[in-house]
């Protein structure tokens, strides 16, 4: 069993943010770029202005009694609502704090080891994982040590500042897979192969635009080359994935674009390099045990008192309506936990959260405790998350916080998942019935509408679901009990196996008079859940989830950090030829940065390079970058008394260059991204 006493805050960090918004406020840095830094610290703009909210990573969904306390702090002191969210990948969100509060907001949050840091942009996202890991009877290992270790590795690495897009992990303790791999970016899966404990590696998977189920990259590999993989695919999405059309890139379009073989030697390509130049670097280790047999509780918080491994031991879970928790509720939560001697929440991806470590002698008590919070064990047809939808999303087109409540997954239990948009954040193609909205346009009216999904499953042995009809909004309840009503009346086992016995269009048939909208019904269909006026889709200069755009300078500063730091692990280790390599791609990255911010072009060639930076800037960057390119090329048989004043002629020029295109862009900051090395 294991606390999640990981501390993930920097203080000195919150006080540069609070400086960049006073820039912001006094008109010293334009929207873009401070969107930019807003959201690698987890601000995300929402619909109403002059509010944002934060999104505060949990890894593996972990949480103590002290970490609640200072959630329910912020948000009735920060807040301008009573209502901390719970996200389907086990974050938590606070919504509704002025700007100018955020900075006090991120400090109380601090000191309980919290950070919303890269939670939001272009970054390896919160981690999730088994919201039993530590107590479940199935698992090979508790994989929150792993978390731990792959959120050190990652947080605030030079690597993870200026991705292409937004990167998803999962870990699963066990090939049940109840992290639900296949969807994600990359999904860690501890198995035992061959009497060997370790873990499989899937990645490419994603939902939103363009669905796709992730591939395996690695079908066994040992626990001390885990971070090796994780980083190689990283690098992968870094290196390789489209910074202009933001639409495609994912990293699951790098499958679609290399193919399946080619993705793989590209990755194997960049494992190569990663397990070189991290050999020396310490890695996480779990305790690894024999699995006791039993059911897997499934993607989320189990449904009912479970067993833990540990004898004598329950779990707990609780149901969160669509995954709203009160400050009374959080501050009532925490009271229970420290009366009763425990320290251990997990949140899950149901949007629930289970207490762990519980005595049989105790339920009772804590039932009692949880009904007069209003909050009680998970019931029947209650099985239903949604994301928020338009009540605060910038990209949102219906009211999902609205429908959801009205919603039931039945007597068998469905798990429901409502979407106020294509992007999927509640994950509707890995539901048992899935819904996001959209608008139609019919008899010449704008008609809200909810694209259906049946039968998906993220775990092992599962598929995406398999798209429906769209049926209007007013109507969505009725489609969903129906569907739900011809499953119990088929009396099939499996929800997922019966949808694959269906034919192409049984679902269109099934619900053909719900889909069809006569000219004289168009005025009963017209109104979203909750709205007293006609449906619109409000144009809001689009959402934030797709990351700010970049300046590709500040990207290649990033990726050069990325590259020294491999070059100083590589010479500890004495491989001055592979370090005097990744000189070479720093003076490549930070050479084409430069040529392209002046309005030359990218250039792989050092010494054509070299010719361009003279033209473009003649003076002192161009030469010392010359110098440094010939001082590589001539350097044979490379050792460290040769390779160590290259390197400093590097970080020099580094500093030079960083400095010049600062000056040039009175708003781009490369401080951080130089790692240190501009002061």
């Amino acid at each position: 069993m294991s606390v999640n006493t990981q501390n993930l805050s920097d203080f000195e960090e919150i006080d540069r943010f609070e400086q960049a918004v006073q820039t912001f406020f006094n008109g010293h840095i334009d929207a873009d770029r401070f969107t930019a830094v807003r959201l690698q610290q987890g601000v995300y703009g929402q619909r109403q202005e002059g509010v944002n909210m934060l999104r505060v990573k949990v890894p593996g969904g972990r949480l103590t009694p002290a970490q609640l306390d200072a959630l329910a702090d912020v948000t009735e002191t920060y807040a301008q609502r009573d209502v901390a969210h719970i996200t389907t990948r086990q974050s938590i969100q606070i919504h509704f704090i002025p700007l100018a509060k955020i900075p006090g907001a991120m400090r109380r949050l601090a000191e309980a080891g919290l950070t919303s840091r890269e939670a939001c942009g272009n970054a390896v996202r919160n981690m999730s994982a088994c919201a039993l890991s530590g107590v479940c009877p199935r698992e090979h290992v508790d994989v929150n040590a792993h978390v731990s270790g792959a959120v050190q590795h990652f947080l605030r690495n030079p690597l993870n500042q200026q991705l292409p897009r937004k990167f998803k992990i999962s870990f699963s303790a066990c090939e049940a897979d109840c992290a639900q791999s296949l969807l994600q970016d990359c999904g860690v899966v501890a198995v035992k192969k061959g009497g060997q404990h370790g873990f499989m590696v899937k990645a490419g998977g994603g939902l939103g635009h363009k669905p796709r189920e992730s591939i395996v990259v690695e079908e066994f590999i040992p626990e001390q080359e885990l971070l090796f993989s994780l980083e190689a695919l990283v690098t992968l999405h870094n290196k390789y994935s489209d910074r202009t059309k933001r639409a495609k890139s994912r990293i699951k379009f790098l499958v679609e674009r290399f193919g399946v073989e080619g993705f793989l030697e590209k990755y194997r390509e960049e494992f190569a390099r990663t397990r070189e130049a991290l050999a020396d670097q310490p890695y996480p280790k779990g305790g690894w045990r024999e699995q006791i047999d039993s059911k897997a509780p499934g993607p989320g918080a189990p449904r009912k008192l479970f067993a833990q491994h540990q004898p004598g031991l329950f779990v707990l879970p609780v149901a969160v309506p669509l995954g709203d928790l009160s400050v009374a509720q959080m501050r009532g939560i925490t009271r229970l936990l420290r009366t009763h001697g425990l320290n251990e929440v997990h949140t899950s991806q149901d949007q629930n959260f289970a207490i762990l470590n519980v005595a049989q002698g105790q339920v009772a008590a804590l039932r009692a405790g949880l009904a007069a919070l209003s909050l009680r064990e998970p019931g029947a047809g209650d099985n239903v998350t949604a994301c928020p939808g338009s009540s605060t999303c910038r990209l949102g087109i219906t009211s999902s916080t609205v429908l959801a409540p009205k919603l039931s997954g039945g007597v068998k239990d469905l798990r429901v998942r409502v979407s106020g948009c294509h992007n999927g954040c509640a994950q509707p193609e890995t539901g048992d019935i899935g819904i996001y909205g959209e608008g139609k346009r019919m008899h010449g009216k704008l008609v809200p509408h909810y694209q259906m999904y049946f039968g998906g499953s993220g775990m092992a042995g599962g598929a995406l679901a398999l798209k429906g009809p769209a049926v209007p909004a007013a109507r969505a309840e009725q489609a969903i009990a129906r569907v739900e009503q011809a499953y119990r009346d088929s009396g099939a086992e499996s929800f997922f196996a019966w949808t694959r016995l269906q034919q192409p269009d049984s679902f269109k048939q099934l619900l053909a008079d719900i889909i069809e909208v006569k000219a004289e019904d168009v005025a009963e269909v017209m109104r979203d859940h909750g709205d007293t006026s006609d449906f619109r889709v409000l144009n809001l200069g689009g959402g934030e989830c797709a990351g700010a755009s970049q300046v590709l300078i500040g990207a290649n500063f990033f990726e050069a950090a990325h590259e020294r730091e491999y070059r100083n692990a590589l010479v500890f280790q004495r491989k001055y030829d592979e370090a005097a390599q990744c000189n070479e791609a720093i003076l490549r990255l930070l050479g084409s940065g430069v040529a392209q911010f002046l309005g030359g072009m990218r250039q792989e060639d050092l010494g054509k390079l070299a010719g361009q930076l003279r033209q473009l800037t003649p003076g002192a960057v161009a030469d010392e970058f010359a110098k440094a390119v010939t001082a590589l090329a001539n350097a044979d048989e490379i050792g460290n008394e040769e390779l160590a004043p290259i390197s400093a002629a590097v970080d020099s020029w580094t500093v030079k260059v960083g400095a010049f295109v600062m000056e040039k862009d009175a708003h781009l900051d490369l401080t951080e991204a130089s790692a240190g090395l501009l002061v």
